[in-house]
């Protein structure tokens, strides 16, 4: 299964995307938790200790490889570059195993360009999110970007799933009507929708009347726990009981339901 978390920055994209890992390892499944936000905090989400999480180097600086890969110099624009650089390897090579089951891949923010720039590092992550998306065999959690720029039209079909994250406040909201457009717009047709930080009904009809097409699949009350899991790095499932475990096995059956439909 292949899902891509979305959302404004700050609504919870990953401590959603972390627990949903650890549900699918929890079920045997082989999980590559990607993170391709710039603002990356899905290694702390998961629990991995900071010493670890210091010796990553995110593919976006892996400036030899993207180099060699590609046949052009960073920063040399107007160059001729591949694009189509070999990537197969990658997630093998950079992967950082989180636990039996998880390994973890963090991208990076592009340095240089525009958020689409065509650039050796652009093309390089494009293609390595659409191999992973399309050609392997492990199941894929993406912490997006409050977008889908890594996404493209060859990509989308690979995608089973895009949950869109929201608190309730008009800046998520606006960013999640920004991201349901883009995800029409490259073929990305199964959305499901999680309010999260819900202090109470009136939040939830906040977003209820703000999307009201959405379909929410499951409202998170706001928690101070993970609120401190968040600021302390600890591990996002070791808080998900009480009143937070029934939203969240909400989303693990609405997963779960697709997963057995799709191997139908």
């Amino acid at each position: 299964m292949k899902i891509a978390v979305s959302g404004k920055g700050g609504v919870g994209k990953s401590t959603i995307a972390a627990a949903i890992c650890l549900h699918l390892a929890a079920q045997g499944q082989e999980v590559l938790a990607l993170d391709a936000d710039p603002d990356a905090n899905l290694a702390s989400a998961l629990g991995m200790p900071q010493h670890t999480q210091d010796k990553i180097i995110p593919i976006s600086r892996q400036i030899d490889l993207i180099e060699e890969r590609t046949g052009a110099k960073v920063d040399e624009y107007g160059k001729v570059f591949k694009l189509n650089p070999e990537v197969s390897d990658v997630a093998g090579k950079f992967g950082v195993p989180v636990s039996d089951h998880i390994s973890l891949l963090v991208l990076g923010a592009i340095q240089n360009g525009g958020g689409g720039c065509a650039c050796p590092e652009s093309t390089f992550i494009r293609s390595l999110v659409t191999d992973l998306v399309l050609y392997k065999n492990q199941s894929l959690v993406m912490d997006m970007e409050a977008g889908v720029e890594h996404l493209g039209r060859a990509t989308a079909g690979g995608v089973d799933i895009m949950i869109v994250v929201l608190e309730p406040g008009k800046r998520a909201v606006d960013c999640a009507t920004l991201v349901i457009r883009m995800a029409r717009d490259i073929g990305i047709q199964r959305l499901l929708f999680v309010g999260n930080k819900i202090s109470g009904s009136e939040d939830e009809q906040y977003l209820r009347r703000a999307l009201p097409d959405a379909g929410f699949v499951a409202f998170i009350p706001y928690s101070q726990r993970l609120r401190a899991a968040d600021r302390d790095g600890v591990c996002a499932a070791g808080c998900i009981d009480g009143e937070l475990r029934e939203p969240f096995e909400r989303i693990y059956r609405a997963l779960d339901q697709m997963q057995g439909g799709s191997n139908a």
